[in-house]
């Protein structure tokens, strides 16, 4: 009983009778907004800076009055008292996370655990504000480039704004709305005062355009947009991310224009090119080859890489994307022999020593699905192959156990370890390294 009581308490902390709502002077900020419209009406006042800055301020005010008073984790108590009683409370659950959901009149507050987690602004007070904010600044760059410092700082505002409503959104997996808020914050810094906008806007803003692609084909063109931009501008994102969502992105219009998968092939291409070890560029070609007839033959990945090779042999990413390629192609030992190289050209680095391991893995578990699939011929021919099955698993171990030198606490490595200690058991030694790697695990579990 204790319990549902103190239940009970605190949802009066979230709905109460309305003795206090949200308060929004929407009289107040609509007269500030007609008077900087006079204002810019009167040619004698248009002509100054300070006119269009004041434009600029007033009409981002609008734009964020209300929710100016929320931040991300503030606690639900502190939430009343900074915007009032909500007008009710619902439960829902997004991206497999359930929220306590407070509706207010101009927007819903998610909370979980106590702490507001995310809002979503439900309803604005004006058309257009951010959008006339930004021309309000730019243009009072146009008069006055020496208010720059003033204009940067305004447009500062609408940009971290902006931001944080992608954020909010981007956490309850609204991933148009997120799109639309970090674009218009790129907007924001492209305006010339703020002295260059940066290009990772536009990467989120594509890749969340390539997300909501699935709902919406239209959200593909955009996205490419985006992603385009990004990448002349210098953002290529981890291992050449951007490449990656590009292709997406134009793969997805290839029902509109069969055009489009030389595209799509093309940024793969692109990414490869400078980021050859790339997981995610390569699997992408992989699967365009693939998947679709005679946009490309599996073994033009080989020829291009091997070019690479030849004109740069100590490159330790071309010959990682070696790997990967042949990986991709099932060919384990090219796979294995392109990771060995690897370590050769860095034998400090642990990647190198940990892939040439797990790969001999995979041929094992290859070679042991082969065997098992053949027809019975009899417990001695089994147990023949069973051996050279297991030759090559124990091929594993000193290619793993040199990865965890150089990486004593990673789980996989002794994970791998044991897994495999624990399969070749009968062979000498092998019992005592499970032994040994199995209390490591557990210590380096706890």
């Amino acid at each position: 009983m204790k319990k549902l009581i103190m239940m009970a308490a605190a949802a009066l902390l979230f709905v109460a009778p309305a003795a206090q709502a949200q308060r929004v002077n929407q009289e107040a900020i609509r007269a500030k907004l007609a008077k900087s419209d006079a204002d810019i009406a009167d040619a004698k006042k248009s002509a100054k800076a300070a006119t269009w800055i004041s434009r600029g301020k007033a009409y981002l005010d609008a734009a964020s009055e209300p929710t100016r008073n929320i931040f991300a984790g503030m606690e639900a108590p502190m939430l009343k008292l900074a915007v009032g009683d909500a007008l009710s409370m619902q439960q829902e659950t997004l991206n497999g996370t359930q929220f306590d959901v407070l509706v207010y009149p101009y927007f819903k507050a998610y909370v979980r655990d106590g702490k507001l987690a995310a809002w979503w602004q439900t309803r604005e007070v004006g058309d257009n504000l951010i959008d006339e904010a930004i021309a309000a600044y730019a243009k009072a760059y146009e008069l006055d480039p020496k208010s720059a410092p003033k204009i940067k700082d305004g447009l500062k505002q609408i940009s971290d704004f902006c931001s944080q409503v992608g954020n909010s959104h981007l956490d309850l997996g609204n991933s148009k709305l997120a799109a639309e808020a970090y674009a218009k914050a790129y907007e924001a810094q492209s305006v010339p005062a703020f002295g260059g906008a940066d290009p990772e806007l536009l990467f989120y803003a594509g890749y969340l355009e390539t997300v909501n692609g699935a709902n919406d084909p239209a959200s593909f063109v955009l996205g490419a947009d985006y992603l385009k931009r990004a990448i002349e501008q210098g953002y290529d994102g981890e291992d050449g991310v951007s490449y990656y969502y590009l292709f997406h992105c134009y793969y997805g219009q290839k029902d509109a224009d069969r055009a489009n998968l030389q595209k799509a092939k093309q940024a793969l291409l692109d990414g490869m090119a400078k980021y050859p070890q790339s997981e995610r560029l390569i699997d992408g070609l992989m699967s365009l080859y693939t998947a679709e007839e005679g946009v490309g033959d599996p073994a033009d990945l080989i020829a291009m890489i091997e070019e690479a090779i030849a004109r740069d042999p100590q490159n330790v990413d071309m010959w990682f994307g070696r790997g990967r390629i042949y990986a991709a192609l099932k060919n384990h030992d090219e796979c294995i022999a392109s990771f060995r190289r690897v370590t050769e050209l860095n034998p400090e680095g642990f990647d190198g020593w940990f892939w040439t391991g797990w790969f001999h893995i995979e041929k094992g578990n290859a070679l042991n699905d082969a065997l098992n699939e053949k027809p019975w011929t009899g417990e001695a021919a089994y147990n023949e192959e069973l051996k050279a099955v297991n030759a090559v698993y124990m091929q594993a171990v000193p290619w793993l156990e040199k990865a965890l030198e150089l990486k004593p606490d990673d789980l996989n490595t002794v994970d791998y370890l044991k897994s495999l200690s624990f399969r070749l058991r009968d062979e000498e030694g092998m019992m005592d390294k499970y032994n040994k790697y199995n209390a490591l695990l557990q210590s380096l579990q706890q």
